[in-house]
This record gives structure tokens, sequence and C-alpha cells, in this order.
């Protein structure tokens, strides 16, 4: 079978501190990172699965945390090379690092883009100082600002800026104030999404006082609006972007492409070129067990069975606002597609969805559901 775009994601588990909203695999920093030894690990994990690249280059890359810019510049100069001459690239491979606003970080900038890096997300999550105390954050909007003019002068491709809102306290005016405050950063892409209490957090032990639902809808409605007016559209569920700007590493995910992933608890999704089936990965997570060298890196893999399959395809898919082409659930999944074809009635009928030919295109009404629609493919 034609195998789909391979990417690769890149875990880094350390922050100065845990943010009280994070349920990501990411620790508090003690004393000096180990960073050669952890790029080492990296090197070393990624060639435990070359056997799942299948004579691809890598089409992307995301590396994630934690914060990866409490890395150096030349820590990543080793990992991408090394990635390069293991599997190769694709040429323009879009190449993105989380990094945080605070000084130290944002000075490494122009280090970074010399490694190889050509994209960079910013999580700067809101400009007013007291939400971000609420948040847990250690950097203040003039962090926020400056890292975003650092990112302008550093040659970067593309840089995105990460704000959230329904935050604790947080007004209408509030946070449309962030987003506007965002928008004339003008940055190429904007992740803007809502913040939700997950399982395992400072939040959900001691949850804050979030806005209303009437206040949320409020905000979704008047801040998409906003930022259609200054020229950014609307590709997923989260990300705006201006045209040719879309993140590309975040495509591949939600077009069901397939993608390694190295480090502290990352997680992996390879289709094998023989039978089709898609297996899932997932590394150990903690840093010391990570570094055992006792222990394999890999803490384990499965099978996605046929009955979870479509469901996993459509959660994916329908993320996006463009249109599905109706062949790709076959050529992604090897399913037929008359089994889903109760379920895709139920979803047009209720509006949630319109097919023609070629393609399905999730509607307005469904994204606004998207668990309803998505709920027709269990």
């Amino acid at each position: 079978m034609n195998l789909p775009p391979l990417s690769l994601y890149v875990h880094v588990p350390w922050c100065v501190q845990k943010c009280p909203y994070c349920d990501f695999n990411s620790h508090g920093q003690k004393g000096d990172i180990p960073e050669a030894e952890y790029v080492q690990h990296l090197i070393d994990d990624l060639k435990a699965d070359l056997h799942l690249v299948q004579g691809r280059k890598i089409h992307s890359i995301f590396i994630g945390g934690g914060t990866p810019s409490l890395l150096t510049g030349a820590a990543y100069t080793r990992l991408l090379n090394e990635v390069d001459n293991l599997i190769g690239l694709e040429e323009h491979c879009e190449i993105t690092l989380e990094a945080n606003p605070g000084t130290v970080e944002t000075g490494r900038f122009k280090d970074y883009v010399k490694a190889g890096i050509n994209r960079i997300s910013i999580g700067v999550q809101s400009m007013q100082n007291d939400k971000l105390k609420a948040l847990g954050r250690i950097h203040g909007s003039d962090e926020a600002n400056y890292a975003a003019q650092q990112a302008k002068e550093a040659r970067l491709n593309s840089f995105n800026l990460d704000l959230m809102h329904g935050l604790p306290g947080q007004t209408l005016d509030d946070a449309l104030s962030d987003l506007k405050q965002i928008i004339a950063l003008d940055p190429p892409h904007i992740s803007w999404y809502q913040l939700t209490i997950e399982p395992n957090t400072q939040f959900a032990s001691k949850p804050p006082t979030l806005p209303q639902d009437e206040t949320l809808w409020d905000i979704q409605e008047q801040g998409v609006e906003l930022l259609a007016q200054a020229g950014y559209v609307q590709y997923e569920i989260s990300g705006y972007a201006k045209p040719g700007y879309q993140c590309q590493h975040n495509l591949n995910y939600w077009r069901f492409g397939d993608y390694l992933g190295i480090g502290c608890g990352a997680h992996g999704k390879v289709t094998d070129a023989n039978t089709g089936l898609i297996t899932r990965t997932e590394k150990v997570k903690h840093p010391r067990g990570y570094m055992d060298l006792i222990k394999p890196y890999m803490y384990k893999s499965w099978h996605v069975e046929q009955d979870d399959l479509a469901f996993e395809f459509f959660m994916n898919r329908f993320r996006l606002v463009e249109p599905c082409p109706i062949n790709d659930f076959n050529k992604l999944t090897t399913l037929p597609l008359q089994s889903q074809q109760s379920a895709l009635n139920q979803a047009i009928n209720k509006g949630l969805l319109t097919q023609t030919d070629s393609h399905w295109q999730v509607t307005l009404k469904g994204h606004r559901f998207l668990n309803d629609l998505l709920e027709l493919f269990v």
C-alpha cells in the first residue's frame, strides 16, 4: 500500500516549574538538565525505531515538552544532524520547537535557526499578568512581546503564538483584549483554544472559578470574527493561520499520517506497508527510567483494532476545516466504506456533515458539536 507521510515528534520533559493546568509529561527542573546524555538517548531511541521508517524521509518534526527551549542550539544541531543522517529530511521539512517567552530561551532563537529549526511555537497563554500568575506561568506580558519580536528577527519560516481563553476570572473583554494584543504582534500562526480542566492536575484537585458557558460562547463567537477580520483562516479547531502558514506537522496528524515518537512518554503511529495494520507506540515516561540503559525505550506498542480504526480516522480528520477526500478512508484504514455508511447517513441527516461524490465536509454545526458527530462512529 502507499504509505502516508512520516513525521517525527521529539519530547523534552523538563520545565522550570509545572503549571497547574498541565497534564503533559513534564517534570520541574531540579539542578542542571543532562542535555548531552538526553540527546544521545534520543538518537539511540530513533535508531531502535528505524525499522518503522519503511523507506520514507521525515516530512516534519515537532519538538515539544516540557520546555524544549531549555536545551541549547548545540543540542539540536547534534540531534537534527543525526535525524538527517539516519533517515533523511524531505525538502522544505518543517521543524518546529516549542518555547517559553523567558529571556534565556528567547536569547537562543538565532542558535536554533542555525541548528535547522525553521518554526518556533511560543507559549504566551495570556497577555495579562494576573492571568499568567493564576496559570502558574513564570513570564509576563513584556517578555511575551519581546519573544514575538525575537522570533520575527530570527529569520524563521514561521512562528506561532499560543493563547488560551476561558481562564480563571476572565471576562469577555479580558479574552478579546488578549486576542487583539496577539493579533497586533502579527504572527503567521495563532493557536487559540479554551482552557480545560484535565485529570491529575493541580487545577483538577483545586478547581478555579472559570467563566460561565454564555461567556465562553461569546468569547468564541467574537474571537473567531476578530481573527477572520485580521486575515487569519481557521483550518482546524484551534489553529488559525495566514494563507500558506498552516502547521504542516499538525496537518499530517489530522490527515491521519504517520509519525515516530522519541523521548520520554512520546507517542507514535505507524502504518505497515505490507498489511496496512496501524501500530501505536508509547515510550517510557519518566526521565530516570527512560535514561536507564538496562531498559528499552519502548514502554508499549499495540495494533489499533479494526473496531476502533474508523473512530480514530474520523476523530483526527474531522478536526480539520478542509474537505476530507472520501477515498482517504479506505486508503488509510483499509476498511470498506460500507462499514460506516449508517453513521455517515446519520451525520448528514443531523446537519453535521455534507457529502459530494468525492468529499465529506464537516458543517459549522458539526464543528460546534464535534463530540456529537464523533460519537456516531464509536
